[in-house]
């Protein structure tokens, strides 16, 4: 099968989610932040780019339909995972709480979000297309995810030049980001339910 240049940028964006899990995973130093951050904001770019080039040439396969969603997933929850497996490690009730809640949100939404799509096509041959609120709620998971690598950075430095920097340890941003990401992912599943869930006939 030959590949075209969107569905090449997908396949690079799913092969750097170990990477990105990795990264995330080793604890806390500003350069695995740093490598963290800029594979994970090259992979985000890619899912940017693929979608703008396959509309503009007439590009979009079946393939690519399938794996541009599934890529966003793996390398969502990939990074969010590691940032558990941090805030575990280094005993940051915050971080990994924070990031725990957001990470079962967002795995309960897919899996619900997935099953709908398959029980829709099969019954009425529907087609479930993405809503605007599940595209903006990747976005602020990809956000929350970039301020969850780049304040921790902020604050070291911060507190190496001002010992007495009050903010040290608590990443008010990257929090306040996660809690309107988790709500997003909440409401945009219960809109894909309320949408299909005629589709859902327990007697059939």
């Amino acid at each position: 099968m030959k590949l075209n240049l969107p569905n090449k940028l997908t396949l690079l964006r799913l092969a750097l989610v170990p990477l990105i899990l990795v990264f995330t995973i080793l604890p806390y130093s500003i350069w695995a932040n740093a490598v963290a951050l800029v594979i994970f904001v090259a992979a985000s770019l890619t899912d940017m780019l693929d979608g703008k080039i396959a509309r503009k040439y007439n590009l979009i396969t079946d393939f690519g339909k399938f794996l541009d969603p599934l890529a966003d997933k793996f390398m969502v929850i990939a990074a969010v995972f590691g940032m558990v497996c941090r805030g575990f490690r280094e005993q940051d009730g915050w971080m990994f709480w924070v990031f725990m809640t957001m990470l079962i949100f967002t795995i309960f939404r897919e899996l619900a979000v997935a099953s709908i799509r398959l029980v829709a096509s099969r019954a009425a041959g529907v087609v479930v297309p993405a809503n605007l609120l599940g595209k903006v709620k990747t976005v602020m998971q990809m956000a929350c995810i970039i301020l969850g690598l780049t304040e921790p950075v902020v604050h070291d430095l911060i507190g190496r030049a001002h010992p007495g920097f009050y903010g040290q340890g608590f990443y008010a941003v990257t929090y306040a980001t996660a809690a309107v990401a988790i709500v997003l992912t909440v409401v945009s599943g219960a809109v894909y339910l309320a949408a299909y869930w005629k589709y859902l006939d327990p007697e059939t």
